[in-house]
């Protein structure tokens, strides 16, 4: 996959089974396309867990990491100033997600990581 920007934000978070219909109904039709409108943002994408079995060392594994939320969105994003800028913060105001959503999460967790483009070491 080719990576425009030179961040990754992640919004990693779980939600109730009985607030998930509006959670994903929000996610996909107000939140997401409103911090996608912020200048900086080249791309998001969702992603829900699922069960993991790899082979590792000449046997299949099923790995299990304890506490890991459900649902996570990943930001792609120019710079770590685009996550702290007053357009993210009207975005993610908005719309029915910190009244009617963001209430019901819990396990949430928020990474930033910076991509490492070749020749690069930091």
């Amino acid at each position: 996959m080719p990576v425009k920007g030179r961040y990754l934000f992640t919004a990693s978070m779980d939600i109730p089974v009985e607030q998930e219909a509006l959670f994903n109904e929000v996610y996909d039709t107000e939140h997401v396309p409103l911090l996608n409108k912020v200048p900086g943002v080249v791309s998001v994408a969702r992603f829900k867990r699922q069960e993991l079995t790899l082979a590792i060392g000449g046997e299949l594994r099923t790995i299990v990491v304890e506490d890991e939320p459900q649902y996570s969105a990943i930001y792609e994003v120019e710079s770590p100033d685009v996550i702290t800028s007053d357009a993210w913060m009207e975005a993610s105001e908005s719309g029915r997600w910190p009244s009617e959503v963001r209430p019901y999460t819990h396990n949430r967790r928020h990474t930033l990581r910076k991509i490492i483009l070749p020749g690069e070491s930091d």
